[in-house]
Formats: C-alpha cells, structure tokens, sequence
C-alpha cells in the first residue's frame, strides 16, 4: 500500500514524487481513531459542570489545565483536584475520568490493518497531544481489539505528548521526533486533522496533510 499523489492536496506541499516519501508520522484522535469532544462536555455537564475560567472554556484549548495535563505538568490526581472546583456537587475520580474519556470513541478496523500495510513500505511513527487518563483508556481498548501489546508494537514509535513534556503545535516536538528518530523532513509526511498542527510541521520543512474530517474524509483515502 503506498501514498497517493493526487490524495495530498495541500498547495504548499513539495512532494512531486511520492516515492520520495519514507517516513509517515500519524496523529492519532481523529486520525486513527475516532473521538467526539462533544460528548465529554455534554458528560462534564450531566455532572454538574459550572463555567470554567475564559483562560479554561475549552476541552481543546491549550491553557490551563488540560494544556497542563497533556504536558505531564499536571498528573492525573492534581488534574482531577483542579477539575473538582468547576462542579457544584461532590464528584468521583470514577466520574471524572468517565467523563474525561466519553470523548473517546473507536479505532476502525480498516485503519489497523492499513498501518500494518504501510509499516511494509514506511517507517510510521504516532505523534498525539493526549495525556495519561486518556492514554490509559485507550490502550485497553486498543490491547482488546487488536491485540498488541502497545503502540509501540505497530508504530516505530508512538510520542506522546505527556510523556515529552511538548505538545503540538509547539516546533520543538516536530523537532524532538526528526532528530530522535533520524527522519529526514523533506521524505516525511505528517497527517492531522488540525489545521495549525499541520501548518507547525510545515515549518520545520516536513510534508504536511490536514486531514479534512468535516467533508468525511478518512486518513485511508491517501492511500492505496
């Protein structure tokens, strides 16, 4: 299975021969697998959520606690502390972290079974801002439905972001990944579903996707 030219349709993108292409670097939510923030506000205010600070409104910005957790600045106990004072009543860790994870939905099969064609012909890499309540959750599901052991185990590499302290957009985790694993830009391809993140990666001279979910598009339509 390999790239499909026509599939990369960004217009800054350099890549004239997708031969060219070597090394594959996937965000995962989204990505490879399914997710709804949606759900996780909507679970946030079954529980009783109060308005979060303007710096904090959102599941997906990066100030505040959810940047802080998806760093590692923050562990899973000091998040769900932090978390506590935007309720009115009394919640669990249990409910919390069910809430936390609704978000997270499912890993197509198709898509395991396109990562295990591609590893054929390229060296593929995971490349995700998550944090470890969600990484836990998703790995159990991952182990169950695939049976890997890891990420680790289908991916050259999986960096995620709570563990390196860096998170994207920042240009030091595209940096940390090309020189960790060796990767020449000009023969890599990053694929994500957020317009800055792929911009980012752009940047530092890597070939660059987005990856435009909201027209249904799916990551296996770049390939064949």
């Amino acid at each position: 299975m390999k790239l499909i030219l026509s599939a990369v349709r960004n217009p800054k993108s350099e890549i004239v021969n997708p031969k060219s292409i070597k090394n594959l670097i996937f965000d995962f939510g989204g990505v490879i697998c399914n997710i709804d923030v949606k759900l996780t506000e909507r679970a946030f205010m079954e529980l009783g959520l109060t308005p979060f600070d303007p710096r904090e409104r959102s599941i997906s910005d990066s100030a505040g606690i959810f940047g802080d957790i998806e760093t590692g600045a923050m562990d899973p106990r000091q998040f769900r502390d932090a978390l506590r004072k935007f309720f009115r009543n009394p919640v669990t860790d249990d409910q919390l972290d069910d809430a936390w994870n609704a978000l997270l939905l499912n890993i197509p099969e198709e898509r395991i079974r396109l990562l295990e064609n591609l590893r054929q012909n390229y060296r593929i890499f995971l490349l995700s801002n998550t944090n470890e309540i969600h990484y836990t959750k998703f790995l159990a599901d991952f182990r169950e439905q695939s049976g890997y052991a890891g990420f680790d185990d289908l991916f050259e590499k999986a960096y995620l972001s709570f563990r390196i302290g860096l998170r994207k957009p920042s240009p030091e985790i595209f940096r940390h990944v090309l020189k960790e694993s060796n990767l020449d830009p000009s023969e890599t391809l990053f694929i994500d579903d957020t317009l800055v993140h792929v911009e980012a990666a752009e940047r530092e001279g890597i070939h660059a996707v987005h990856l435009a979910l909201d027209t249904g598009e799916q990551v296996i339509d770049l390939f064949d």
